[in-house]
Parts: structure tokens; sequence; C-alpha cells
């Protein structure tokens, strides 16, 4: 896969071009800010970007009105955004349309290898990545009836589920069955008046849009 990278501090972009290659990742670019993204992005058509919330000239939201022009013009173009703090706006406006292929992260967890890896590759395979801490934010948010309905477990569930993780990442992480998250899922959409939906990214967005995300 292809991948444009957009990070102001030069150190973590010569980070972020190692991680991505030694994964197998083509970097087919490596920018400073929001205009070169866009024009590197029209160049080389990219399968994913990532790029930083906050890139000059303003240090503002220039990546994330970036990502939304990319979003816009070249649809098929993944997007993971990273940002320095938990800015509920800023996934708010990446994941207000669609929420397949795009990624919502905190720098802290470039720290984490092994799991930016897997948002990347989720993300760029057309997938959802949503930070946890965001996720952690909006839950507490909203903790009020219906979500007051729902038990601690399937609290954890609806979190996972918000941060775009499948049946089997769920159960993993909670070290519990298949079968058994299958079950969670399906008390929470009822719980919470959710149709249930096969596909992923639809079941993702219907949990964003009750959490006041989309």
């Amino acid at each position: 896969m292809r991948a444009v990278i957009a990070e102001d501090s030069v150190l973590l972009r010569v980070g972020l071009v190692k991680v991505l290659e030694a994964v197998g990742f083509e970097v087919a670019a490596a920018v400073g800010d929001a205009t070169e993204l866009l024009a590197a992005v029209e160049e080389h058509r990219p399968n994913v970007v990532v790029a930083d919330v906050r890139m000059p000239p303003g240090f503002h939201d220039e990546g994330v009105k970036a990502a939304m022009v990319i979003r816009q013009q070249w649809p098929e173009v993944a997007v993971l955004l990273l940002s320095q703090f938990v800015e509920e706006r800023y996934a708010a406006d990446l994941l207000a349309t669609n929420t397949s292929g795009v990624g919502y992260l905190l720098k802290q967890r470039v720290a984490n290898v092994d799991d930016f890896v897997d948002a990347l590759q989720r993300v760029a395979e057309g997938g959802t990545a949503l930070d946890p801490e965001v996720v952690a934010q909006l839950l507490v948010r909203r903790h009020r009836d219906p979500l007051e309905k729902l038990t601690p477990r399937e609290r954890d569930v609806l979190g996972l589920m918000a941060e775009g993780r499948s049946n089997a990442a769920i159960a993993a992480a909670l070290v519990v069955s298949d079968s058994a998250v299958a079950k969670h899922i399906n008390s929470i959409l009822t719980k919470l008046d959710l149709p249930p939906a096969e596909d992923s990214h639809r079941r993702v967005l219907a949990v964003l849009r009750f959490l006041e995300v989309g």
C-alpha cells in the first residue's frame, strides 16, 4: 500500500516513515504542511494519508480541513489523523459523513508501534480507528439514559465497537468468547434502539451517531 505523511515535526515525520516502511507501506511523500499534503495526494493518489491535526501556518485545524478536502475529492483515499490532545470536534468533523477508511488517534499511540500499525492497517483497508480516550470521553458525557441501561461489560463492548474493533478483536481485548461478544452486541443494539447491521462501518456509524459524534 502507498501512503502520504503530513507532519510538521521532523523527528515524528521521520519516525512515521520508518514505521510505515518497516511494515510494508510505500511512503510516496512525507511533507510538513497542509498545502503540500493536498499536492502530494493529487500527485500520488495514495491508499492512505497520515496527517497531523494542527500544521503550519496557523497550527489550528489545517490538517482536519485538508482531510475533509481529501475525503471529498478523493473518497477512495483513507485518512488517519493524529492529534496531541483529545479534541472531539475534530473527530466529529472527520466522521460526520462516512466512517469507512477514517481514523483519529492521539500521537501517543504511535509510541506503541503494534497498536498504531493495527489501527493504520484497519483504516487503510477501509475500516475505522477512533482513539480510546475520545470514546471514553464521549461515553462519560453520554452517561445517562439510555446508556444507563447498559451493564458495565456492555459499556466496555460499546466502547470497543466505537473504536472500530471487530467482534474478534473485542473478544480478545476482553478475554471472552466470540459468541459472548455477539450476545453483548445484540443486547446493546436492543437497549439503545439501534438497528442491527452486518456491515461494521454502518455499525460504528450508528454507535457514533448515538454518542453525538456523527
